[in-house]
């Protein structure tokens, strides 16, 4: 008699890509992050949205970001028992300020912690693109 298989442990650091976010996730595995900018008022926002969180208007779109950003706060994660995390500890979970404007959640890698500091430079690098397939999540490291 063989044992049963085991499911594999379900993941937590992958998005479930839908029909509207499709464009922003299929950019990222390419190397590109999207933002979305309302042509009713100027203003670009982040995370995607179906409307400007500003006006309300519905006339937003997808727009290529630099890819640019500055650290607003961080925090240095211990413990995180989710798959992978655990396996990442410690890792520095972060809000950066966008070149275009937005505050964005996001991890910062390739740095020391030491070196974090609130106005650093960052710039943005993709964890799992070009890694066989399947979603790329936007993280950021120190600039140039």
């Amino acid at each position: 008699m063989t044992p049963p298989e085991r499911a594999a442990a379900p993941r937590f650091d992958l998005p479930e890509p839908d029909a509207f976010t499709r464009p922003y996730w299929d950019a990222a595995a390419e190397g590109r992050l999207l933002i979305r900018r309302c042509a009713g008022c100027g203003r670009a926002h982040h995370y995607p949205r179906e409307f400007c969180p500003y006006c309300w208007s519905e006339d937003v779109g997808w727009e290529r970001a630099s890819g640019e950003a500055t650290l607003y706060t961080w925090s240095v994660v211990h413990r995180n028992d989710l798959p992978p995390f655990g396996d990442r500890v410690p890792y520095v979970a972060a809000v950066v300020d966008l070149a275009e404007g937005p505050r964005m959640m996001t991890e910062v890698v390739e740095c020391a912690l030491a070196d974090l500091r609130i106005g650093r430079g960052l710039a943005v690098t993709f964890r799992g693109a070009g890694e066989g397939g399947g979603e790329a999540v936007p993280v950021f490291r120190p600039a140039g």
